[in-house]
């Protein structure tokens, strides 16, 4: 039986695509305010910037290829049980040919209607005021922002009880309630941090090994431990 390994990621992971972390040094989302452009709030105040703001990245996204990390990843499902919790929005797991990926913060290329939250489509042009759901309700990027609930949290927490091995890669591990999870793993359960300036105390956790490197040649590094 395979062992359960499994794999948080954050913006780190696709910066090698040439996504951009959205969040700059100065706090700033792409010049924004990031409740101007992330929250529902900014979102009633102005719909149209906040559309703009999300097609830029959809387009953006469509634009690149998964990485080598990501490949790393997706391949390391000959040898383990590979479940993904990515903080990220963009689909390059998936398109890496990972199979159990799970987007704690939403998923750029979907939409979903503001008055339903159950009705959510798959989307890969521009999202504009006026585009409605059946039951003519705007549609909105299907995107958890501040202050809204993380709806696939428990089922995250889920899975990383499970885990044989835990893998955090390009995350801070700042950011909540994401960063609670790696208190759900087992205190003997082995974890590897991934991160070229990694924020972690290393003797926080008991089985704890740093990767100080970039996701593409830090798996190659995880893959040669592990294996």
């Amino acid at each position: 039986m395979k062992k359960r390994l499994v794999v948080l990621t954050g913006a780190g992971m696709s910066a090698e695509s040439g996504l951009k972390t959205f969040r700059d040094a100065d706090g700033l989302w792409e010049g924004h305010d990031i409740y101007e452009v992330a929250s529902p709030e900014g979102f009633r105040a102005n719909p149209e910037l906040v559309l703009d703001f999300y097609n830029q990245r959809r387009r953006q996204l469509l634009e690149v290829a998964p990485n080598k990390a990501h490949l790393n990843l997706a391949d390391l499902e000959s040898t383990f049980d590979v479940d993904i919790i990515t903080q990220n929005v963009d689909d390059l797991h998936e398109r890496a040919g990972s199979s159990n990926v799970l987007h704690l913060h939403g998923e750029l290329l979907k939409v979903r209607s503001t008055k339903n939250e159950n009705l959510v489509y798959p989307w890969k042009k521009d999202i504009l005021l006026g585009d409605t759901c059946e039951e003519n309700a705007q549609l909105r990027p299907h995107i958890v922002w501040f202050g809204e609930d993380v709806p696939l949290l428990e089922k995250a927490v889920e899975i990383t009880l499970q885990a044989d091995i835990l893998v955090i890669i390009g995350t801070s591990m700042q950011v909540y309630p994401a960063a609670s999870l790696v208190d759900y793993v087992t205190s003997n359960t082995p974890i590897y941090f991934i991160d070229p300036n990694p924020a972690v105390n290393k003797n926080a956790f008991n089985n704890l090994t740093i990767i100080k490197d970039v996701a593409s040649t830090g798996t190659d590094t995880l893959i040669s431990i592990l294996r």
